[in-house]
């Protein structure tokens, strides 16, 4: 009987174990389920005043556990999200340009566009190390302004680029246009977000 006893006390305290163990697991897939939703909320309602804010969102709403409800994280992983594009943008069109049947016409916008898009990634390369260090710095008027220096500097090293395959025809001009023209957009958001942090931060 005391054996019996034994058992049965066991197993009341292994089903009470057990509930309160589900009982920690759903309040916390509850507590995760709800910041989650107000985090892609904040991010749909921030991509809402940027100047592409479908592209805005679709690019950044994987990015929910990272930006959380901040304007300074969603920024700073806009920015991060934009140079990541430009870096394989321009892997991919120093393939392209070594690829046969580069008309003659093409290799010189072509060449062009590279040094562009190097140059655009080091602006962005030195506005994320900027955007590391905003947070509680007594420099931070100085940050802030480097930094949108720097991305409206890549922005319009970006635009540059397109512009040197204006009114050019071919499969080229179509598939550099396409990829810079996503880089524009994203670098474009980066700023505005950017920007909104700033006003806030004000």
């Amino acid at each position: 009987m005391k054996g019996s006893s034994t058992k049965n006390i066991s197993a009341k305290a292994f089903l009470l174990l057990t509930i309160s163990f589900n009982i920690c697991i759903n309040s916390s897939l509850a507590i995760d389920y709800g910041a989650q939703k107000a985090s892609t909320e904040f991010i749909k309602t921030s991509c809402s005043k940027t100047i592409y804010p479908s592209l805005c969102f679709t690019s950044l709403s994987s990015y929910t556990d990272a930006i959380q409800t901040s304007p300074r994280l969603l920024a700073q992983t806009a920015l991060s999200v934009a140079l990541d594009q430009v870096v394989s943008t321009s892997a991919a069109m120093l393939r392209l340009s070594k690829a046969p049947g580069m008309m003659p016409r093409e290799v010189g916008p072509m060449n062009d566009c590279l040094e562009e898009l190097t140059d655009s990634i080091d602006e962005l390369k030195r506005s994320m190390g900027e955007m590391s260090q905003l947070n509680g710095s007594p420099n931070y008027a100085l940050l802030i302004s480097d930094i949108q220096t720097w991305v409206s500097a890549a922005l319009t090293d970006e635009d540059t680029c397109m512009d040197g395959f204006a009114g050019k025809a071919g499969n080229t001009k179509n598939v550099v246009r396409g990829r810079i023209l996503n880089v524009a957009h994203l670098t474009s958001n980066a700023l505005a977000l950017i920007n909104n942090y700033n006003s806030l931060h004000g």
